[in-house]
């Protein structure tokens, strides 16, 4: 795994290939700027609504940036390939600022993005009312990392969709990142070698049903750190995170939830964490457990100050503020979560919602995914 501190992909772009896309450009479409990027091409689209507007990526160290205010994709019906709003396929694509708004197909799995082949980076990008936000295919080259985007209200069909989905690839790591109201499917599910979920909020909210809010299927290397993690009353599924339910298929298994703040709002109560048997190693600290007083652990866990605590000890957990009150006798009562994948597991930074993350101005010392009020 890289260091946490690391940025996301970066496209190589050549400077001179600049391609401008706008109402009162040449080039008014995302469509038509597809057709004639080539490789290392920068690709500046003005802010607006783009309607029916859907293309296909294959190009590398490609960027696609939005000037001037958000750069909205309004589906309406259109679809790349049959797929989404956008289908990609090349290696170092980066794409900031875009909205992905109401992809639709015929069998039910239209995406936002679908991610076919390559590696993709995404920063301030929103997903909303679409059938799945991405859909990544089971190619185990690609890489996909995720910064700053949210997530938001999926289209219900029959269980299949996600807010994001992620097949059987070699990386995703997921920053700063909103996802909220899930539709049966799941907020996050990915059946990825290698996991970053880091300074999330995954929170399904009045009106979400989504299952997991967390699942590593096939299980892989996970590090699930800084997270907070809200199970919504009218849930699917019980539990909250869920490791390996499909099988164990990757050869390295390992699970790192180090300082995260897991709520569970079911009404009769949920599972925080689900392991399914087998080699895996499961590290446990400095978690805080709320609303729920059982947590059922194995015992060739690691685990270290995690704890079982209520609403009130927060500053206004009505408002989804769950920094510690600074009264609170959890304060300060955090363990050295140790190492792992070759980096330091203390937290250095948080989430700020909406859908961003902040760095820590001192050492992490307490319990739970928030260190500031």
């Amino acid at each position: 795994m890289p260091a946490l501190g690391t940025r996301p992909l970066s496209a190589r772009a050549d400077a001179s290939a600049v391609i401008k896309v706008g109402r009162d450009r040449d080039i008014k479409s995302l469509a038509e700027a597809s057709q004639r990027a080539r490789d290392g091409a920068v690709i500046e689209v003005d802010a607006g609504d783009y309607t029916a507007d859907v293309a296909a990526w294959p190009q590398h160290d490609l960027t696609l940036k939005a000037v001037g205010g958000r750069v909205r994709l309004l589906a309406m019906g259109a679809a790349a390939q049959g797929k989404g709003i956008f289908v990609t396929s090349g290696e170092r694509l980066r794409i900031q600022g875009f909205d992905f708004i109401g992809a639709r197909v015929p069998d039910r799995n239209g995406a936002g993005i679908r991610l076919e082949r390559g590696s993709l980076s995404l920063r301030d990008c929103s997903f909303k009312n679409n059938e799945n936000g991405i859909l990544t295919s089971n190619d185990p080259a690609i890489r996909l990392e995720i910064e700053d985007c949210e997530f938001g209200t999926i289209v219900r069909h029959d269980g299949q969709n996600h807010n994001l989905y992620v097949g059987a690839i070699a990386h995703l790591r997921v920053i700063g990142c909103y996802f909220h109201h899930g539709q049966v499917g799941h907020l996050l599910k990915s059946r990825a070698a290698v996991n970053q979920i880091l300074y999330n909020r995954l929170s399904d909210e009045i009106g979400g049903e989504s299952s997991y809010e967390l699942e590593f299927p096939n299980g892989g290397q996970a590090l699930v750190l800084g997270n907070l993690i809200q199970q919504g009353s009218g849930t699917q599924n019980p539990h909250l995170i869920s490791f390996g339910a499909e099988g164990l298929t990757w050869p390295k298994q390992e699970l790192q939830l180090i300082h995260n703040t897991l709520v569970d709002q079911r009404p009769s109560g949920g599972v925080f964490l689900r392991v399914s048997p087998g080699p895996v190693k499961v590290r446990i600290f400095n978690n805080l457990l709320v609303g729920n007083p059982r947590f059922v652990t194995d015992k060739a866990w690691e685990l270290g100050a995690n704890f079982i605590t209520d609403l009130d000890e927060f500053v206004l957990a009505a408002r989804e503020n769950y920094a510690l009150r600074p009264t609170s006798s959890l304060r300060g009562k955090a363990v050295d979560p140790g190492a792992a994948f070759g980096l330091s597991l203390r937290p250095t930074r948080q989430y700020q919602h909406p859908r961003s993350s902040v760095a820590l101005t001192q050492i992490a010392r307490h319990p739970g995914a928030f260190q500031m009020p």
